[in-house]
């Protein structure tokens, strides 16, 4: 059972992580980029001479590994699910160099017993050498085994507003049967994305794609129609995990303008069920 008091004082390990070009290589190819070897837009992203870090890549970066199945945690690891993540961008990701991340619990909420609870975190990277912030990214994860322990029920994160009327712009992004094997290359070992026996005690018939992945997928399609691809206009991307998506499904992100930045949602076409919501996108 979850100790409000322990686990938001949970010493979570301060990674230090030696980054090479083959690991920005590996994480842009995990996301999907590369499909089309003749789209010369998507070639620094896979390419060497003037290799380029998609933004997403924050969220591997000083990544202190699945931390949370640890025992003295006190959470139900198996039953956990990825609720939001943000992401913002301070400057450009680097492709070779050290990096480290800080992270730390920054909130709990008790939504009573039986209905799970919410766990809020962030982690700050930072250039090694010069001290300088790279980026910060935050996730809500739903402890969906593990309400009613007594902790705090609020404040809860508010969602940004979902976009109204038709999208303005429509991207799709296929996803391969083999990504979430290729994903978890980046350091996310969680078992319910490559075991089927896993999977199906979290209650999926089969392996998930990771909810990093999809976030990966996502900020690929909104950097290709709005960006043309430029990373140097990336600001901030936060979103909303609605429902999983399967290796090998289509992924089609609805993208609308707005004055702050862009609303967004996506959604698994061969299903026609919305698996990304509430997202808002900045950018210059």
């Amino acid at each position: 059972m979850i100790v409000a008091e322990k686990l938001l004082a949970y010493p979570i390990p301060e990674i230090r992580q030696n980054l090479r070009w083959q690991d920005v290589a590996l994480y842009n190819l995990s996301i999907g980029l590369g499909q089309d070897p003749m789209d010369l837009r998507q070639l620094p992203f896979t390419y060497e001479p003037n290799l380029t870090a998609m933004p997403s890549m924050a969220v591997v970066l000083g990544y202190p590994g699945f931390w949370i199945k640890a025992p003295d945690t006190g959470v139900d690891w198996v039953r956990v699910v990825h609720g939001e993540q943000s992401l913002t961008l301070h400057r450009p990701l680097p492709t070779s160099g050290e990096v480290i991340g800080t992270s730390r619990v920054t909130g709990l909420v008790d939504r009573g017993p039986g209905k799970g609870a919410l766990i809020y975190s962030e982690r700050v990277i930072r250039d090694a050498a010069s001290g300088e912030k790279l980026a910060t990214v935050a996730m809500t994860t739903f402890a969906r085994g593990d309400g009613g322990f007594g902790g705090p029920t609020g404040p809860v994160k508010p969602p940004h507003p979902e976009a109204e009327g038709p999208p303005d712009l429509v991207i799709d992004l296929p996803t391969r049967p083999e990504q979430a094997a290729y994903y978890r290359l980046n350091g996310d070992h969680n078992p319910l994305h490559i075991d089927p026996g896993v999977a199906t005690k979290a209650g999926f018939p089969r392996p998930i794609l990771h909810g990093l992945c999809t976030f990966g997928v996502v900020c690929h399609a909104l950097m290709k129609g709005l960006c043309d691809y430029g990373t140097a206009r990336f600001g901030g991307m936060d979103l909303r995990f609605s429902s999983p998506v399967y290796p090998g499904e289509t992924i089609r992100t609805e993208i609308w303008h707005r004055p702050e930045g862009a609303a967004f949602r996506a959604r698994v076409v061969e299903r026609d069920v919305v698996v990304v919501s509430n997202g808002l996108f900045r950018f210059a």
